[in-house]
């Protein structure tokens, strides 16, 4: 008889067909066996060392084979400016040192030190009382002299003429009475007394003709009375320009318009000729003064074009032009001064500002250019550079051009895109290993 498996008595517990016939559920992993565990242990260091080489041949593999990294310069092709830059202060052409030409007292000094003045504008004033009175008693011996050839010339020569005049009147009366007592004589009519005093006052009556024409002379223009009075009014006109000049003095003025660049004189002060009491700075063309180092002079020449900019507008440039070299040298600075003249000064530059110069000496286009800092023995006359070969250092020798701004011009001995080793390296000689390593913006 067979059983229905669907009506089979179950009994608790007992699983049943269905039941025994799911699989079990697998359990926990195995642990590993003590065995396998030493196994590994023992390959670990092996395994660490091989790892550890490894790392040490990646990270000191490159050095060792090719040698340390280096920065190195780059030889590019570009345009380059010679120039030489200094330092100096802007001055005009000259300076007007302005000072009393008479001892007194300051009475007022209507200026002050940085205004700007016009010609014969006042800047000192002094007490001038005394000096206006001496001018006005100049001034009146003037008009006594004036005067006194105005005498001689409306009074003094008519009178003479008239003088003379009735001189020879009388003269010639006492020829004529003279002469007819002559005849008298000769008839007897007379006495010689009688004719020797005639004889008397016509003598006397000639001298008198004689005297009366002198003083006529005298009178006249070229006489000894008339010249008197001449040089007499030249005398008193010339004491009288005198005495003004000396009034003008007191008040001292501008003699060209410029600025006032110093001022030593208050009023009240009582002032000596010969002592500066203010400093003018000429308006009109102004120049830069500057020490050029004694090794630069032979890159300079007259005309030669700079752009100068004041210290205290660093920001804003000027055109000046390199009119003069001294021919001496400055032995406690080593320097030679130069001058430069600005066509066309801003007008915020002041005398005795401090500036700064870049004079433009020489210049290339599209030339090879290289950093100085990289050039060898360059102040011996053979330069020289470590080139980068490969991964190496070589010596080559080089020839250089214009040097300026930390560049410098290759005329021979490398080619553009050739990189070179810096001096300031250390641990780098020729024939050492080294890898590359391009500075950004050695070159431009």
């Amino acid at each position: 008889m067979k059983l229905d498996p669907s009506s089979a008595d179950v009994r608790p517990g007992d699983p049943g067909p269905r039941a025994a016939a799911q699989p079990t559920p697998p359990g926990p992993a195995h642990p590993p066996q003590p065995r396998v565990l030493a196994a590994i242990w023992r390959r670990a260091p092996a395994a660490l060392a091989v790892l550890a080489l490894v790392a040490l041949a990646l990270l000191f593999g490159p050095r060792v084979l090719w040698g340390p990294r280096v920065a190195v310069t780059p030889v590019l092709r570009g345009d380059f400016v010679q120039s030489v830059v200094a330092s100096g202060h802007v001055e005009a052409p000259h300076r007007v040192s302005i000072g009393a030409q008479l001892a007194g007292e300051v009475r007022a000094v209507p200026v002050e030190e940085g205004q700007e003045v016009m010609a014969g504008q006042a800047l000192i004033q002094l007490v001038d009382a005394e000096w206006v009175a001496a001018a006005a008693q100049a001034d009146a011996a003037v008009q006594q002299a004036e005067a006194r050839l105005r005498l001689l010339r409306e009074v003094q020569a008519p009178v003479a003429a008239q003088a003379l005049r009735q001189a020879e009147i009388n003269a010639g009366n006492a020829r004529a009475q003279w002469g007819r007592n002559v005849t008298l004589r000769e008839q007897g009519f007379i006495g010689q007394a009688a004719l020797d005093d005639l004889k008397k006052a016509l003598d006397l009556s000639e001298a008198q003709v004689l005297t009366a024409r002198s003083q006529l002379a005298s009178a006249q223009p070229g006489g000894s009375d008339h010249a008197v009075a001449t040089t007499a009014l030249a005398e008193a006109r010339a004491a009288a320009a005198a005495a003004h000049a000396r009034l003008n003095y007191t008040a001292i003025t501008a003699p060209v318009a410029g600025t006032l660049i110093d001022r030593s004189v208050e009023p009240g002060d009582v002032v000596q000729p010969g002592k500066t009491l203010m400093v003018l700075s000429p308006a009109g063309q102004t120049q830069l003064v500057v020490q050029i180092d004694e090794k630069n002079p032979a890159l300079l020449a007259p005309g030669q074009q700079a752009v100068a900019s004041a210290d205290a507008y660093a920001d804003q440039h000027f055109a000046a032009e390199l009119v003069y070299i001294n021919p001496g040298v400055d032995v406690q600075r080593g320097s030679v001064e130069v001058k430069l003249a600005v066509p066309h000064p801003p007008a915020y530059l002041r005398q005795d500002m401090t500036v700064s110069v870049q004079i433009r000496t020489a210049s290339r286009s599209q030339t090879l250019l290289l950093a100085s800092d990289a050039v060898r023995d360059a102040d011996r006359g053979e330069p020289w550079v470590l080139k980068v070969d490969g991964h190496h250092a070589r010596r080559q020798r080089v020839k250089l051009g214009l040097r300026s701004g930390g560049q410098s011009e290759v005329l021979e001995g490398l080619q553009a895109g050739d990189l070179v080793v810096p001096v300031s390296t250390p641990g780098i000689a020729e024939g050492s290993r080294l890898q590359p390593l391009v500075r950004t913006g050695s070159a431009s």
